[in-house]
This record gives C-alpha cells, sequence and structure tokens, in this order.
C-alpha cells in the first residue's frame, strides 16, 4: 500500500504543515487564499448531485468528509455560502485580533444564521486535531476525529458515528490519505450502516495522483471507479517556477498533457467517483453530472 504521491508532498510541492493544525482558521484561510486554492468550491458545486442520487437510491444522506481540516467543505455544503465567503469572512480585520474562543462563538452564529433549505450530516477526520476541534466548536460537524487513519485503526467513536455515511469525500487531501485509509473507512461503515454496504467515494486528487492503487482498493469493495472525462478542475496556483517544473516533469511521467491547465501555472484535479457497479452502469459519471447542470461554471 505504498503511496507514490507521498514523495511529492515531502520534496516538492509547497509545505502548508504550519497552518493545517492552528487553533482556528484564519491562517489556513490566509495562506490558501493568497494561491487562490479552490478545492472545497468545486465540492460545493460537485457533491450536492451525488447526494441527491444516492437519496433517490434510497440511500443514507450523510458525508464523512476526510483530511476535513476547520470544517471547509462541511460549512459550503450545508450553508448558502461559497469559499470567497469565507476568504473574505477570515480576512476581516474585525476577526484579526480575536481570541480562538471569541471567534469560534461568533463563527457558530454566523453558520447558524447561513444554514441552507437541504441540511447535510456531515463527519470529519483529519489527523489535524486542532483543525476538527474548531470546526466542532463552531458548529460545523455532526462528529469529528482527530484520528490518523494512515497509521492507526479508527476508535470506536468513529465507527459509531459514520453509520449515515451515503458518500466520502476528499476535496485536497487524496496523497495524504491513501489506501490504508480508505480501507478502513469503508469497512468503519459497512460496520455501522444498517444495510451493511459501503459508501460511495468521491475525490478530487491532482493529476499528478496515479489513482490506479486506490481503484483496485475499491473495486475489492464492490465499487466500481469513473474518472469524469468532461473537465478538469483548477486547484490552485504554483507557489513557485519550481513546483510548476516539478509537476511537469511528472506529469510527462505519467503521459498526461499539461497544456493549457497546468503549463498555465495552475494544480489541476480530475474528479473521481466510486460506486456500486448497478448505479454506474444506469448512468455514468460524465452522463450524470452533464444532465444536473453542476459543470456549468
Amino acid at each position: 500500500m505504498s503511496n507514490p504521491y507521498a514523495r511529492h508532498n515531502e520534496q516538492s510541492k509547497a509545505n502548508f504543515d504550519h497552518v493545517y493544525d492552528l487553533p482556528d482558521p484564519r491562517g489556513y484561510f490566509e495562506a490558501l487564499g493568497s494561491l487562490d486554492y479552490l478545492a472545497p468550491e468545486h465540492g460545493r458545486r460537485l457533491f450536492p448531485t451525488l447526494l441527491r442520487e444516492i437519496r433517490a437510491e434510497g440511500g443514507p444522506a450523510g458525508v464523512l468528509d476526510l483530511c476535513c481540516s476547520y470544517g471547509v467543505n462541511a460549512a459550503l455544503l450545508g450553508h448558502d455560502l461559497t469559499l470567497e465567503d469565507l476568504y473574505s469572512r477570515y480576512a476581516s480585520p474585525e476577526l484579526a485580533d480575536l481570541p480562538t474562543e471569541e471567534l469560534a462563538g461568533m463563527d457558530r452564529a454566523f453558520y447558524s444564521e447561513h444554514r441552507n433549505g437541504g441540511r447535510t450530516d456531515t463527519v470529519g477526520a483529519d489527523s489535524a486535531a486542532n483543525a476538527v476541534r474548531y470546526a466542532l466548536r463552531a458548529g460545523l460537524l455532526e462528529a469529528g476525529f482527530g484520528e490518523d487513519l494512515e497509521t492507526a485503526e479508527p476508535s470506536g467513536a468513529f465507527e459509531g458515528s459514520v453509520g449515515n455515511t451515503g458518500l466520502v469525500t476528499v476535496t485536497g487531501g487524496v496523497g495524504y490519505v491513501w489506501e490504508r485509509t480508505f480501507d478502513r473507512v469503508l469497512n468503519a461503515v459497512a460496520k455501522a450502516r444498517p444495510d451493511g454496504r459501503v459508501p460511495w467515494v468521491a475525490t478530487l486528487p491532482a493529476r499528478l495522483v496515479d489513482y490506479g492503487p486506490l481503484s483496485v482498493l475499491f473495486s475489492r469493495h464492490g465499487l466500481v471507479t469513473e474518472k469524469l472525462s468532461a473537465r478538469t478542475f483548477p486547484q490552485r496556483r504554483f507557489a513557485d517556477a519550481a513546483e510548476r517544473e516539478h509537476v511537469l516533469r511528472e506529469l510527462s511521467k505519467l503521459g498526461v498533457d499539461p497544456a493549457g491547465k497546468e503549463e498555465e501555472g495552475w494544480y489541476h484535479a480530475d474528479l473521481y467517483l466510486s460506486r456500486p457497479a448497478e448505479q454506474a452502469a444506469k448512468t455514468p459519471v460524465d452522463e450524470l453530472f452533464e444532465a444536473s447542470g453542476a459543470l456549468d461554471y
């Protein structure tokens, strides 16, 4: 279960470790906003289509968000807010000097005021325990777990909280979490769900990730993996020329054409969807999203 993306994370990718586990999200939004990080915004636009489909099939309505950080995906899925709204909020001078506890209280009220009509219960997991604690204090997660599922089995509390999971999501974390995490998560959800079934999985990994090992893993759990062919999704700008050149070299090794995408200075991500064969055969992933209009942005 080796992770070929780990070397890129460790040696060549811009390092944001210092903002992933702060007491509150202000530093995270400042650092990621400086590079126009967009992955959660794509999740906001894409994941509701999948949730509607799961519910139409009689599946459970909950989301398990891996690498949930400060609850960003939960904030966007469950509220009438865009990622730009969040960047603006956490860059506000009025919030700059607040103690974390005061900010968390204000955030709880803010998010409560912006709940959208279609409630999405989200459970979050991330090795960054401070970030998960903040998401819980801000009222963004139904349950949250600061657990490193690459290195350890999920806790009993985690296993007891994921029984309503119909969709597992990852926007910016594939490569940080890999086969061990997904295997443990799918086993835990199947054990917790009354029907004993594994959930759908939707991810947005950067295009230099070889998704083959994960597709094989999902197949062992009875899921068919499809890659959306209709488009890719700009993830963030490269931090510098060295990062760009490294990505271009890695894409060349994979035979991936960077024209109009990474060549222009941006990471691009693919959407992968893993679900039972009967659903995949009935409505292929491109058809599913094109019919919903979710790609029209």
